[in-house]
């Protein structure tokens, strides 16, 4: 049964906006639907009385309720990924979820037998896609429980409660998420991000992140006279491709375990693209990790002539655990309200980046916290009604006065 209709009200109303963001631009935001989303929170946030400014230009939304210092932010991304489509997005309830598959449409079924975490949630009300779109809890559920919290303390005056800050991003999928952040606009040094995922999760560690491009040059020549004159762009991206380590990919790694992840590719006879991202969380793998690439595209390119393979390389983000190590009184107070409610906390390192662990290193601690959405970045994305709203009520909790 649904606790906190309005919660889960503004969730699905936000799913509903396409905000996906886009890769092949560095402009910001990258995509122009981002602000039909930051436009609605804006507005959203005044009529709360917060005070609230929107950058309309970058796309970020920025507010606040005062309240006793130290003041405590928490920040939530508002684009989706590209990975799936965010057009159209049509969510529907399943009540009281009984443990089966759960059939999305036609063809597509969402079940426990591929997706064995779904029997934890029996009995529980979860947000399914309709199996054509993703669901957008990356980070739309966040962005709902910040905003929760936010009318929470507007409809209760009476409460008391620390000054609070909350930042709502763009272009956070493509790893531009802080790219014009405001930090004095923002107005907390310290905070945390609203972007896990199984309820109990604290992440203080993540991944170094880089992104690679390599670009390929072929030569398209009739093939019926194409002896020692054509060169397939293509064949030399699979030749590349192949010289990376075959195990060290997404799917056969977990933990701490890096890797390399292929994530697009495109080409012809007469060029071709590979994209990459490149993750460790230890910073001496993470740049053993690029320097690998560097010397297969060395390679290929010795081979093959200098022109014919360009890399393009670049990092997004890096662990942020080195600096959060004196600020585990973030963690330790997370862990505390958790216990209080009967959460069981789980610490464990995030196999991805967010907004925070940039913002970190911009001088602002900001560990991530969990929302109830499971599966991200595809059709199969789902949400657990009951995980959201203890999500929120831990955000209610965790911006009480400091004893």
């Amino acid at each position: 049964m649904i606790q906190n209709k309005a919660l889960i009200d503004r969730f699905l109303r936000y799913t509903r906006i396409d905000t996906q963001s886009q890769e092949e631009t560095e402009a910001q935001p990258s995509t122009a639907k981002q602000r039909d989303l930051a436009k609605l929170l804006y507005e959203e946030l005044l009529a709360l009385g917060a005070e609230a400014y929107y950058d309309e230009e970058h796309c970020y939304v920025y507010a606040s309720l005062p309240g006793e210092e130290p003041a405590l932010g928490f920040v939530s991304h508002m684009d989706t990924s590209p990975a799936a489509s965010g057009k159209g997005v049509n969510p529907r309830i399943i009540d009281s979820y009984d443990g089966k598959d759960i059939r999305l449409n036609d063809d597509t079924v969402l079940s426990p037998s591929e997706f064995p975490e779904l029997l934890s949630h029996t009995g529980e009300d979860l947000i399914v896609t309709d199996g054509t779109t993703l669901l957008g809890a990356d980070d739309k559920a966040g962005v709902a429980e910040i905003m929760n919290l936010f009318a929470w303390y507007a409809a209760h005056p009476e409460e008391p409660h620390r000054k609070l800050c909350l930042a709502f991003t763009p272009d956070e999928e493509v790893g531009r998420g802080t790219a014009n952040f405001d930090i004095e606009r923002f107005g907390a040094k310290e905070a945390y991000t609203v972007d896990g995922g199984s309820l109990g999760e604290i992440e203080y560690e993540c991944f170094n992140g880089a992104s690679a491009k390599v670009e390929i040059a072929g030569k398209s020549v009739h093939p019926g006279s194409g002896k020692n004159t054509l060169v397939n762009a293509c064949t030399l991206a699979m030749e590349l491709n192949a010289l990376l380590p075959p195990a060290e990919v997404p799917e056969h790694t977990e933990g701490y375990e890096g890797y390399y992840f292929l994530t697009a590719m495109e080409g012809d006879c007469e060029h071709a693209c590979l994209k990459y991202i490149i993750r460790d969380h230890d910073r001496a793998n993470f740049e053993a990790r690029k320097d690998y690439l560097r010397r297969a595209v060395d390679y290929c390119a010795e081979k093959y002539g200098r022109n014919a393979f360009r890399l393009t390389l670049r990092d997004d983000y890096y662990n942020m655990a080195d600096l959060m190590k004196d600020r585990m009184d973030l963690i330790t107070r997370a862990k505390d309200v958790m216990t209080k409610m009967g959460i069981e906390p789980k610490v464990a390192p995030i196999r991805g980046g967010t907004d925070g662990a940039v913002l970190t290193y911009m001088g602002i601690p900001c560990p991530n916290l969990c929302t109830g959405g499971y599966n991200f970045h595809g059709r199969f994305e789902y949400a657990s009604i009951q995980e959201m709203e203890k999500s929120a009520e831990l955000l209610i909790r965790l911006a009480r006065p400091l004893a």
